[in-house]
């Protein structure tokens, strides 16, 4: 990958094979709005394509990871490679994680991570801009859409509704990760996230509640049958509170998040993107 200054785009072409010719992959670090820096990516995505389906060049993809994810994760890779079929793609790894600076605050301050993410994206020259999270991402990406519009639609996959659920045993696993002062040595050596030990004061806004802030910008929520972490019930009270302007897919045998997201569904969700975004 290439470093330079952000908005400075690489010329080099990368053939990919089946007709498809890739531009080099851009590596920065953005600064948020409260001075934490993001290590993050640009992926051009295609120039040549040999699909009906081919990319749009003024398309982009903001991706937000789930909690202790990164930008080098090869989910996250994967996730970024599928969607850069249809468009351009950026990624970072949110405050706290990998090679970000910060510490997470689980959601909250978060919000200004994906904030900065969107402007590098319009700076970068695209017109349209998708936000897809997943999982604490999702629930960062239906916040930012309420409190800092300027995504043109929103994708949330394995999202939370609402804060401090504990019903599942792993969403206890991550509770007492960030909570407890020896849950936080795991995350900071076992999975190279930084978490802040304060509380959340005040409490952020949740995700259902920002929901209703976000019409009329086109909303796809996605979550599987089997999610270990959120039952049913949070997409659909996501669902609930969208109204008319949110679409709601539950996706039968799909666990949580970007592991269990696979080729065919992130495809779905790169098709559903490209009509809905204006």
């Amino acid at each position: 990958m290439s470093n330079g200054p952000a908005g400075h785009v690489a010329r080099s072409l990368i053939h990919q094979g089946s007709g498809t010719s890739r531009r080099a992959p851009l590596r920065t670090f953005l600064r948020t709005a409260d001075g934490v820096f993001l290590d993050s990516v640009y992926d051009p995505g295609a120039v040549v394509y040999d699909s009906s389906a081919p990319p749009s060049r003024d398309l982009v993809f903001v991706v937000a990871h789930g909690f202790t994810g990164d930008v080098d994760r090869p989910h996250v890779r994967r996730v970024a490679s599928v969607l850069a079929r249809r468009g351009a793609v950026v990624t970072f790894s949110f405050r706290g994680h990998g090679a970000s600076g910060g510490r997470s605050t689980v959601g909250d301050r978060e919000v200004l991570d994906l904030a900065a993410a969107v402007e590098w994206a319009r700076a970068l020259g695209h017109a349209r801009v998708v936000t897809v999270g997943f999982s604490m991402g999702g629930s960062v990406v239906l916040r930012h859409a309420a409190l800092h519009p300027g995504a043109d639609a929103v994708v949330a996959v394995s999202a939370p509704a609402r804060w401090y659920y504990r019903g599942t045993a792993p969403m206890r696993r991550v509770h007492w990760l960030v909570t407890r002062p020896e849950g936080r040595l795991v995350g900071r050596y076992g999975f190279r996230t930084r978490i802040h030990h304060r509380d959340w004061d005040p409490v952020p806004l949740s995700p259902v509640e920002a929901v209703p802030r976000i019409a009329p910008t086109p909303l796809l929520i996605v979550h599987g049958d089997r999610d270990g972490y959120f039952p049913l019930d949070h997409p659909r009270m996501l669902a609930a509170a969208s109204g008319d302007h949110g679409e709601l897919w539950l996706e039968p045998g799909m666990g949580h998040a970007e592991h269990a997201a696979d080729d065919a569904l992130l495809a779905r969700i790169g098709d559903w993107a490209a009509v809905r975004a204006g």
